[in-house]
């Protein structure tokens, strides 16, 4: 069961590093003319992540374009930024318990 957990956390884990990676192209490209901006689908993601697949990006619908054609949000973006980093720090936690579960059960093992 743990090697179950620690397998769906490192997926977990590696998509939230692929958004992201998609979140900060977005914001570096924010000045780029008729630059469109790109997320990745989060939920539907994770369920193909534990078949294994490889998170693709799409382009973000429905998102006001300036003049240039460029549709970044700085706002948008950082909210995004400051969601992951959440999930993020949750899954950390979840790993981080996790390991010193199993280092206190060998522990009292080695102790009997």
């Amino acid at each position: 069961m743990l090697s179950r957990l620690s397998d769906t956390l490192e997926r977990y884990m590696d998509l939230l590093s692929a958004r992201q990676k998609v979140v900060a192209s977005n914001i570096a490209n924010a000045d780029t003319p008729g630059y469109k901006t790109k997320d990745i689908d989060f939920q539907s993601e994770f369920r193909s992540a534990l078949g294994g697949g490889v998170p693709a990006s799409f382009e973000v619908a429905g998102l006001p374009a300036k003049n240039d054609g460029n549709n970044v949000s700085l706002d948008r973006e950082s909210r995004l930024l400051a969601e992951n980093d959440m999930r993020f720090n949750l899954a950390s936690n979840l790993v981080r318990s996790e390991v010193q579960s199993i280092r206190a059960a060998l522990q009292s093992g080695s102790n009997s």
